[in-house]
């Protein structure tokens, strides 16, 4: 029985030059000795087809991260951390994309929130010579990609809109390589860059836009080391819309005195959930492959969140929430909280559960692990300073898990829990310094509001990110990058908002 369907293209030549053809070869071995196909090694040892018709893009920017080596933060599949199409959905739901295809804007937004940076560019916005200049500088290196959003009609191929990175330059026939995603269409292909600015220069249909072209590099540290924004919960839209838009009202419109004032105009808004919007990174390890000592890895990315951690509480705004927090026992309430607010041992249940989900392959699942019991302790071995951890057996329907948490601390000596040996280093990351970060984060323009002069003249200097250290000065920017990208994701904004946010 005869099978209906496409086996490929023929890649109309010319204008394009088939990568593995002769000539394509020789342009190859001409664009290596000229020194512009370094970037080219790194994307296709990473070089993926998209899984979908419609996932050009998603296709385009997970090879360019996987290339950057920029770690996704959260598995792939089973314990691997890999950055998959599956998992870029915080712009645009995936069930959208597969049957629309995606924007040159949510793309965009997309890089952002996976954590590169990245510089974008419409062709109205820019120059055929600014395309030129930025494809030969990412190609004489290996940390800089280009993706490009083109029409394949200026090629003579078939379809519209699409996106594909660029995998390197030939400069004395200024042709640029084109890694298409579609290998199930078309091979790589060299093309004429002038013909590609065409492809570029034209206009996307779905949003009257001009398409164009996007920088993806890696930043200089990880996006989020101890603090990070969550829109996994619904309840997002509403905390994101109320600190964005509603409290510069309700604080033009309450007649505050001081500090407390302002943070309860913040803290005891019924409609916020703060606690799901805005949460501190754990390390989670299995229990069988960790020993009794950290790796090299853990140990870095520990002393780090516990600078961060350190430099949140040295804060002037840190100790005003924490009296608040102490004070305002009613309010307190309000802040929607994991159980009993900051008891280790109870976040650190729901933390092992997710754990244990993560490392058997089955977040979001509706088998759902459950912590019956934790252990807090101390680990010290090879002559380190203690390590606080959490220990948990987290069992569901098809077995149990041994799960460890590194739990970030600060420079408090306390006994471990409160109990036990002393020795072990007390202050984890709680309410008081996660809503310190959070309130650090809020955009500059928030508390202009307030009608004391001397109170919004000492709230700018709570909330000044200026003088802040170098480590939690990045940690908040990323936080306001986040919040800001977010906002422009729920405005339905972001083809109007390409650039990374400058505070």
């Amino acid at each position: 029985m005869a099978m209906a369907g496409l086996y490929r293209r023929i890649l109309p030549s010319p204008p394009a030059i088939d990568f593995a053809s002769s000539e394509g070869k020789q342009l190859f071995m001409e664009a290596i000795q000229s020194g512009t196909m370094e970037g080219f090694f790194k994307l296709i040892s990473y070089f993926q087809t998209q899984s979908e018709p419609a996932y050009c893009g998603l296709a385009s920017l997970s090879m360019v991260l996987n290339a950057l080596a920029i770690d996704p933060g959260r598995k792939w599949k089973g314990p691997w951390r890999w950055f998959d199409e599956s998992m870029l959905d915080c712009c645009e739901p995936l069930e959208k994309v597969k049957a629309q295809g995606i924007s040159f804007g949510r793309v965009v937004c997309l890089a952002h929130c996976a954590g590169a940076k990245v510089e974008a560019f419409r062709t109205n916005q820019s120059t055929i010579d600014d395309f030129r200049k930025y494809v030969v500088a990412c190609s004489t290196l290996d940390d800089c990609h280009v993706i490009s959003s083109y029409h394949r009609g200026a090629f003579k191929q078939t379809g519209t809109g699409h996106f594909s990175p660029i995998g390197g330059y030939h400069a004395g026939r200024d042709m640029a390589l084109i890694l298409d995603v579609a290998r199930f269409k078309y091979p790589p292909h060299w093309v004429p860059l002038a013909l590609l600015w065409e492809a570029m220069d034209t206009l996307d249909e779905a949003t009257g836009l001009s398409r164009g072209f996007m920088l993806i590099s890696r930043l200089h540290r990880a996006p989020a080391l101890l603090y990070t924004l969550s829109c996994k919960h619904e309840s997002w839209v509403n905390t994101a819309k109320f600190l964005v838009d509603d409290v510069p009202v309700l604080l033009r419109s309450e007649d505050v005195k001081d500090i407390k004032g302002v943070l309860s105009v913040i803290f005891t808004a019924p409609a916020s959930n703060f606690a799901e919007f805005i949460q501190w990174v754990a390390e989670v390890r299995r229990q069988e492959d960790s020993g009794q000592s950290l790796s090299d890895e853990e140990k870095g990315r520990l002393a780090i969140k516990e600078q961060v951690l350190q430099q949140v509480q040295e804060t002037s705004l840190y100790k005003h929430v924490t009296e608040f927090l102490s004070s305002e026992r009613s309010c307190c309430r309000t802040i929607t909280t994991r159980n009993n607010e900051n008891t280790l041992s109870d976040i650190a249940a729901s933390v092992c559960s997710q754990g244990a989900g993560f490392l058997a392959g089955r977040s979001g699942s509706s088998d759902r692990f459950c912590c019956q019991e934790t252990c807090v302790k101390c680990l010290k071995a090879n002559g380190d300073k203690p390590v606080t951890v959490v220990s948990g057996r987290v069992v569901n329907g098809n077995g149990e898990q041994g799960v460890d948490v590194l739990v970030p601390s600060s420079e408090i000596k306390l006994s471990c829990s409160g109990q036990g040996p002393s020795g072990c280093i007390g202050m984890h990351p709680a309410n008081n310094d996660v809503l310190t970060a959070l309130l650090l984060a809020l955009p500059p323009q928030t508390w202009s509001g307030i009608k004391e002069e001397k109170l919004l003249q000492e709230m700018h200097n709570l909330v000044s990110t200026e003088n802040l250290p170098t480590l939690l000065q990045e940690e908040i920017l990323h936080l306001r990058a986040q919040l800001h990208f977010l906002k422009i994701c729920k405005d339905n904004k972001v083809e109007d908002d390409l650039g990374a946010p400058i505070f």
